[in-house]
């Protein structure tokens, strides 16, 4: 296992439900027209990083993103950086959850009839264990919940540290290593559409 790699994670630009705060797990929804910009602009910031491995999510918002920014021929589809299963909650926005469910938390609770918090992170240990092995560089393409579990396994914490850790669309985030001590480089860092 080398330490000089970085792990790229790159969310999905937007989709319609992005921007109305609804739960989007399974469902799989295209990106909007400025998703699909966005994703456009990711190219020329991803060209200049030599990739050994580039991963990519087998829904349609994250392969669209991963197309976009110029990966498309060179992605590997890995089931395993599917977004979370919401189960009942899928489609709902936070509030309407709460409605039902006042103290819910998606990374202490998961979701009725989707993923467990501890079903998630297995999933993540996988991919972060074939990520491990990469003597290179590696960019995934996925999504936001799935990836916030993601950094804190990386760390060493438990999937429920994921709350603390916020993506936005179209964010590149940076995980490294400090010495032999796996670490995050950058967080969040999110494209943006230069000015009209």
């Amino acid at each position: 296992m080398t330490r000089n790699h970085r792990v790229f994670l790159i969310r999905h630009g937007e989709t319609e439900w992005s921007l109305s705060g609804q739960h989007t797990g399974v469902t799989d929804i295209p990106l909007t027209d400025n998703g699909r910009r966005v994703a456009r602009r990711l190219a020329r910031i991803m060209r200049k990083v030599p990739f050994a491995v580039v991963l990519v999510s087998p829904l349609s918002r994250a392969r669209q993103t991963c197309e976009l920014a110029g990966f498309g021929d060179r992605a590997e589809v890995d089931r395993d950086l599917m977004e979370w299963n919401y189960g009942a909650y899928e489609g709902l926005t936070s509030k309407q959850i709460h409605t039902r469910a006042p103290a819910w938390v998606l990374f202490e609770d998961g979701c009725p009839g989707g993923e467990t918090p501890d079903a998630i992170s297995e999933r993540v240990d996988r991919v972060i264990a074939r990520v491990q092995s990469v003597d290179g560089n590696v960019a995934l393409f996925a999504h936001g919940h799935v990836f916030r579990v993601f950094v804190a396994r990386w760390i060493g914490l438990p999937a429920s540290a994921g709350r603390h850790f916020l993506l936005d669309t179209a964010a590149v985030s940076v995980l490294g290593y400090y010495g032999d001590y796996p670490a995050v480089k950058r967080w969040n860092a999110v494209v943006k559409l230069p000015a009209a």
